[in-house]
């Protein structure tokens, strides 16, 4: 991933000196179990353990003829050993290694991810409380609906962000794994024991049954939960970018001291995280489409999905990282506009009171058929011509036989569409606090 959209813990972790060093942890979590099976003499597990070690750039110098990572790897981890270095590697095929070391740093990956995930839930929790009453425009097709409450909105999100962090804790716990199971997955050089002592030391699943390689739907799963999580913020962001139109201006991101929105026109204040959020989310999508595809191998196993996975595991989790920490970052630096959007409100002339209007109608004893086609005609008038919506409603004649004039006044009181805002975040579980 570009150093732009990358964080440097969340890149370290996918640097090729982790790599190695995840690698060299398997490495000697395997002889310790070898040990423990009384194979290895506590001598060379002690030799190894303790000075076992590799060089990054040795390692590029010895691939150059091997052509084979692995295979430069573990010998220049043996350079840094004497006899005992028949014991490393002993009994496994590559993807033992790489497959569970890689297990490791996605767990290192999901630990930041996951802090990323809370803290995002929390800042549109207290977000929501705040604004829990705070009146807008609802809108359906972006054309005035029905009032609703800025907090409701962003409660809408709180909730996705709960489910996308439910979702991302199964998956992530299931590609914190590993397997040790040889060259076809059949344990024929390498006792079950083995790997059962090697991921409890590690702090990693087992997988009931494997071949060469650990099942790639379960990293598909886990880039699918993560490419949810990038489309939720994508969500989130549409909607920020909307409300921030001229037109609109009910929401506006953070504008710094010094910042330009454009090289032409001085006036700008573009929302350019927002429209990051959405692009980035765009890539992470693309993403989850090759995760699919590495699903497919050939037999007990191939290498077309290694080449993909070098990419799309990295730069996905980095990604997600990135996107997170930039969203949450704009969100708690949100300029809100109440006054605009009470404002906003009255652009459509009363308009959006007409189904408590027709409702009120039916309640009085009109068919529906009756209400609607009473009311339909003055919400025409009223758009049409510019013109309020409740003097209209007030001179009608069938109206009149039904509606009081304290009927058709609570019609166009918004409280009445409130009303059970408190009921829908006690669902939720937000209270200020």
């Amino acid at each position: 991933m570009i150093k732009r959209y990358a964080r440097s813990k969340m890149t370290q972790i996918w640097s090729l000196e982790n790599q190695y060093a995840s690698w060299l942890e398997v490495e000697i979590a395997v002889v310790a179990a070898w040990n423990k099976q009384g194979h290895v003499p506590d001598a060379d597990y002690q030799l190894i353990a303790n000075n076992a070690n590799f060089n990054v750039a040795r390692i590029a110098e010895i691939e150059a003829t091997t052509r084979h990572d692995m295979v430069a790897f573990t010998r220049n981890v043996s350079e840094s050993l004497g006899a005992e270095k028949k014991w490393i590697h002993y009994g496994l095929t590559s993807t033992d290694v790489v497959d569970t070391a890689q297990g490791l740093r996605l767990k290192q990956a999901n630990k930041i991810i996951l802090a990323d995930l809370e803290k995002y839930r929390d800042v549109i929790g207290e977000m929501a409380v705040t604004y829990k009453n705070t009146v807008m425009m609802g809108r359906t097709h972006g054309v005035h609906a029905e009032p609703t409450t800025f907090g409701l909105k962003i409660a809408r999100f709180y909730a996705e962000a709960l489910r996308n962090i439910e979702r991302f804790k199964r998956t992530a716990k299931a590609v914190e794994t590993g397997k040790l199971s040889g060259a076809v997955g059949t344990f024929a050089n390498v006792p079950m024991e083995v790997e059962e002592f090697v991921m409890n030391k590690l702090g990693l699943n087992l997988q009931p049954i494997g071949s060469q390689i650990l099942p790639r739907d379960l990293h598909a799963d886990y880039i699918n939960s993560l490419g949810l999580i990038a489309t939720s913020l994508e969500n989130f962001a549409t909607e920020i970018r909307s409300l921030q139109r001229s037109e609109i201006h009910e929401v506006e991101e953070n504008f710094g001291k010094g910042q330009k929105g454009s090289s032409a026109m001085p006036h700008k204040r573009n929302p350019i995280g927002s429209e990051n959020i959405t692009g980035l989310a765009r890539v992470v999508r693309g993403h989850m489409q090759t995760a699919m595809e590495d699903i497919t191998l050939w037999h007990e196993r191939d290498i077309s999905h290694s080449g993909a996975e070098r990419i799309i595991l990295p730069d996905t989790t980095i990604l997600v990282d990135y996107m997170l920490h930039r969203f949450t970052n704009i969100l708690e630096n949100l300029a809100v506009f109440p006054e605009t959007m009470q404002r906003n409100m009255q652009r459509t002339y009363g308009l959006i009171y007409s189904q408590r209007l027709l409702l009120k109608l039916i309640d009085a004893g009109l068919s529906r058929e009756l209400a609607y086609d009473t009311v339909q005609p003055l919400t025409a008038k009223s758009w049409d011509e510019q013109i309020q919506f409740r003097p209209l409603v007030e001179k009608n004649k069938i109206i009149q036989q039904y509606l009081t004039s304290a009927d058709i006044a609570d019609a166009f009181d918004y409280s009445y569409h409130l009303k059970n805002v408190d009921a829908i975040f006690a669902r939720l579980g937000l209270v200020a606090k």
